[in-house]
């Protein structure tokens, strides 16, 4: 075991050493309050024009309780869905102090779920995933349909969530350490680059290098409402990433409505938040996302568009693990990033593999809020 700790920590640490942002670690505290935490991988093939979203997730691990269990599920190409849940919390294992995590279904190993090799990984564990912050692997299978995927990819980060090479920021500010706001958000890598393969019911993707992302969400309640846009694979802007999202969130004993635009670039952080910035924004029910924001310095506009149906994904909810959102990862944006000095733009990008995303109640008409 200290071998594999070695080999694991020797291929992350020139990476990490830079990227590995607050809140990589595993949120749970033992008890046995309601709790939940989700990560969530993607990587993009430009080539081909899909998208793999993994979204991993923990509900009140500490067993017993009616939610009680964890869950896979995988946006894969044309937006299509697989899913597995993994009821035995027991077989869920997460490093508390970096990203690391996984989850045994099927398995002949009598051992203590931990972070294995790959190979041992492929040799042992029939169903299940392990993630880190440079590897994603896994297999589900859907016995119903016979659909299944396999998975095993190597990351290497690029920008965490701040300046490149400086020390990463929190995606929900400073107060984001204390339980006060929640869920609590994270951005764990703005942009990465993933080789390896996925095979999507017999389809192989080979990959090298594919634009790459990774984010989480922990915490005791949940969102009433919320809106997301992501994109990290623009036309001729390799080195350009987008986040922006909001919602309404639990602070203390009252709800606000709070949203946020990140943007990396050539080595920069653009970003755009309640403390240092006005955002507003404009999002419809489904197939048009429109934000704005100005700080001190720099102003931002994105607007997300989709003619697509969407596709309904499952969220950790007060009841559990239902469909509570919707997604596309062929939604269309548009972004553009000026000073305000000189009024000139710095960043003017397209895109047409943007993810796109509204989740929870109270979607009847147009979301306008500042």
């Amino acid at each position: 075991m200290d071998q594999l700790v070695a080999f694991m920590l020797s291929i992350s640490k020139n990476f990490l050493d830079s990227t590995q942002t607050p809140h990589s670690g595993y949120h749970w505290d033992g008890s046995d309050h309601r709790f939940f935490e989700g990560w969530y991988y993607r990587i993009t093939l430009p080539d081909c024009g899909q998208t793999f979203a993994f979204m991993y997730s923990i509900e009140d691990p500490s067993g017993g309780k009616p939610y009680s269990g964890g869950a896979a599920q995988i946006l894969g190409p044309d937006d299509e869905y697989l899913w597995r849940t993994f009821p035995d919390v027991q077989g869920f294992w997460a490093n508390s102090s970096q990203l690391e995590l996984g989850h045994w279904g099927k398995t002949n190993l009598r051992t203590q779920p931990t972070l294995l090799l790959p190979n041992e990984f492929d040799g042992h564990i029939k169903e299940g995933y392990q993630a880190t912050a440079t590897l994603n692997q896994g297999i589900l299978h859907d016995p119903a349909t016979g659909n299944y995927c396999r998975w095993q990819y190597e990351i290497k980060p690029v920008y965490g969530w701040g300046d490149k090479g400086e020390l990463q920021q929190s995606t929900a500010g400073f107060l984001s350490f204390l339980p006060i706001f929640e869920p609590g958000w994270q951005i764990l890598m703005a942009h990465g680059l993933a080789s390896g393969w996925v095979d999507w019911n017999g389809k192989r993707y080979e990959f090298t290098n594919a634009p790459a992302y990774g984010e989480k969400n922990w915490g005791g309640a949940f969102p009433k409402k919320w809106f997301w846009v992501n994109c990290n694979c623009f036309e001729g802007e390799p080195d350009l990433a987008l986040t922006a999202g909001g919602g309404r969130r639990g602070v203390l004993w009252w709800m606000e409505s709070v949203a946020m635009i990140g943007v990396h670039y050539q080595g920069k952080f653009y970003e755009f938040v309640p403390w240092n910035s006005q955002v507003s924004w404009q999002i419809q029910p489904w197939g048009k996302w429109q934000m704005q924001a100005t700080n001190s310095e720099y102003e931002v506009r994105l607007t997300g568009t989709t003619d697509l149906p969407g596709t309904p994904l499952r969220a950790p909810t007060e009841d559990g693990l239902i469909f509570a959102c919707k997604d596309t990862m062929r939604g269309e944006v548009r972004l553009e990033v000026r000073s305000r000095n000189s009024n000139q733009p710095i960043i003017t990008a397209y895109s047409s593999l943007c993810g796109l995303e509204t989740g929870g109640n109270s979607w009847d008409t147009t979301w306008y809020s500042s």
